[in-house]
C-alpha cells in the first residue's frame, strides 16, 4: 500500500442518515487539500442498516475501508479496531453524527507535522448540546484536566488528531475512549495540544449517550489513574495502605492491652478488653493490613506473567 497522508477512523453506530454526507465532506477536504487518505468506518453493531450504506459509499470512494461488529461492543472497540487497521502518517478520529467538521483536519495535521504535537485534541469551545449534558461535562473535564495534570479543556472531544505511531503503542478498552490523552501520556507521548473546532447541531438521529455515561466516565477515570501511577507496581499501593493498617491497628491492640495491665497493676477500675469496641476496630485494621498485602502480593504475580510487562517506548536506536 502507497504511504498515505491521512487516516479518518469513524465509529458508528445507527448513522444511516449522515454517513453519505460525512464522507462526501472528508473525500472533498482531502482533495482540495492533495491529501492522499483513508476513511475507516467501523460498524458497532448498527440495526438501522448503516453496514449497507457503507458498502453503497466504498462503490463511489475507493479510499474507504470498513468493519462491522456482530453486536454492540461500544466506542473503545470500535476505536481499537480502526486504530489497529490505520496506516495513515497522521491518524484521525471524528463522531459520524456530522457535529465534528471534517474542514478542521489541515489545521490539526500541520499542528502535528510542523508543530511537533504527538496528539491534538478538539475543543468544542461554543457547543449546541443541551445545558443538562454541557454542565456535567464541564465538571468532569475540570475533575480529569485536575487529576491528569494534562491542561485541555475537552478531553472528550471525538475530533482528534494523533501521530500515527501513538496510535499504534496504547490500548483503548471498556470506555477509555474518554481518555486517551492519558493513555498517550501514560505511553510517553507528552506533546499534547488543543484546537478549538467548530461543534455543529446534531442534523439526523438522536444522540446515543445518556447520563450513565458520567459514572462510567469517573470509575474509568480512577481506574487509569490507578493503571497509571500503580499498574507496573501495585504492591507500592497495597504494600503501603498494608503497612499503615497494620501498624496502626498493631499500635491500638498493645496501647489497649497496656493500659488495661497499668490499671490492673494500680487497682484502678477499667474494663475487660474483650468489651472494649477499640479492641475490635483495631484487630479488624490488623486483618485488613494483613488482606490488603497480599493484595498486592496477588497483583505483582499477575503483573509478573502480564505478556506486556516488558514493552518500552524507544524513541530511537542505534545497533
Amino acid at each position: 500500500m502507497a504511504k498515505l497522508d491521512i487516516s479518518v477512523v469513524v465509529p458508528l453506530y445507527n448513522e444511516a442518515e449522515s454517513l453519505p454526507e460525512l464522507v462526501a465532506w472528508i473525500d472533498r477536504v482531502a482533495v482540495r487539500e492533495h491529501l492522499t487518505y483513508e476513511i475507516l468506518m467501523i460498524d458497532d453493531g448498527s440495526t438501522d442498516g448503516s453496514w449497507q450504506v457503507v458498502e453503497e459509499l466504498k462503490k463511489r470512494y475507493p479510499a474507504l475501508r470498513g468493519r462491522s461488529f456482530g453486536r454492540n461492543y461500544g466506542k473503545s472497540a470500535a476505536l481499537y479496531c480502526g486504530f489497529a487497521a490505520a496506516e495513515g502518517e497522521v491518524v484521525f478520529t471524528m463522531d459520524a453524527d456530522l457535529q465534528d467538521s471534517p474542514d478542521e483536519i489541515p489545521e490539526m495535521r500541520r499542528m502535528i507535522l510542523e508543530e511537533g504535537y504527538d496528539l491534538v485534541s478538539g475543543w468544542k469551545k461554543r457547543r449546541y448540546d443541551p445545558i443538562g449534558k454541557r454542565w456535567p461535562s464541564k465538571f468532569f473535564n475540570w475533575t480529569a484536566r485536575i487529576a491528569s495534570g494534562i491542561k485541555l479543556n475537552d478531553f472528550n472531544c471525538g475530533l482528534k488528531a494523533y501521530r500515527k505511531r501513538v496510535v499504534k503503542s496504547i490500548e483503548v478498552y471498556g470506555e477509555m475512549h474518554r481518555f486517551i490523552p492519558i493513555l498517550a501520556k501514560k505511553a510517553g507521548f507528552k506533546r499534547i495540544g488543543e484546537k478549538v473546532v467548530e461543534h455543529r447541531a446534531r442534523k439526523y438521529g438522536v444522540s446515543k449517550f445518556g447520563l450513565e455515561r458520567m459514572v462510567k466516565g469517573y470509575l474509568d477515570l480512577i481506574s487509569i489513574l490507578f493503571m497509571s501511577h500503580f499498574g507496573r507496581s501495585p504492591m507500592y499501593l497495597f504494600g503501603s495502605l498494608g503497612t499503615l493498617m497494620f501498624l496502626l491497628g498493631g499500635g491500638t491492640t498493645i496501647w489497649v492491652i497496656a493500659e488495661k495491665l497499668w490499671k490492673q497493676v494500680h487497682g484502678l477500675p477499667l474494663r475487660p478488653v474483650a468489651e472494649q469496641p477499640l479492641f475490635y476496630l483495631a484487630m479488624l485494621a490488623v486483618v485488613l493490613g494483613v488482606q490488603l498485602f497480599l493484595a498486592g502480593f496477588l497483583g505483582e504475580l499477575i503483573n509478573r506473567n502480564a505478556t506486556d510487562r516488558n514493552n518500552y517506548l524507544i524513541n530511537e536506536k542505534i545497533d
